[in-house]
């Protein structure tokens, strides 16, 4: 059992962590551990998750079991097109995936979507990622390639898209 619910600013070290515990097993076969942690510093530093917290650009979403928090969802609506949202986030310790917490997470987003009548939500997947798997069997389709500069580093992704 478990129960999901939406992050304040007092969560914001609990979802460094859990990023931390992520992205070195997610990320470390596909790019340098020096651009993992630039990464983790320049995306999940406190004064950015505060601000997107505060103005409400994201909306963190935490998933709690018995043993405690085991992952979280972020996203929000696109700028250049109010009708699109973007999943910017969703994370779920190494140990727990594969338990469908990764899909009640995308499944609370949904639900909390269609009350505001939005029917569309992005994600981007590193095009090396395994998840591209996860997202494809969530039903999300890919829709184009985008490759993002942060900082030094490119982010090679693939634009998955979910239309419910």
């Amino acid at each position: 059992m478990f129960n999901i619910s939406e992050a304040t600013e007092k969560d914001i070290p609990a979802i460094i962590d859990i990023a931390e515990k992520t992205w070195w097993p997610t990320y470390s076969s596909i790019i340098s551990s020096e651009q993992i942690g630039y990464m983790l510093n320049a995306i999940y530093a406190p004064q950015i998750l505060q601000k997107e917290m505060v103005d409400g650009s994201r909306i963190y979403l935490l998933l709690i079991d018995q043993g405690g928090l085991q992952g979280f969802a972020s996203f929000g609506k696109r700028p250049e097109d109010p009708a699109v949202y973007k999943l910017h986030k969703l994370y779920v310790l190494p140990h727990n995936q594969a338990r469908g917490y990764g899909r009640a997470l995308i499944d609370e987003i949904k639900s909390r979507l269609l009350k505001e009548n939005i029917h569309i939500l992005d994600v981007n997947v590193n095009r090396s990622n395994p998840a591209r798997s996860f997202y494809e069997k969530s039903g999300f389709k890919p829709i184009r390639e985008e490759d993002i500069l942060v900082g030094p580093y490119w982010m090679n992704d693939f634009v998955f898209r979910l239309e419910f």
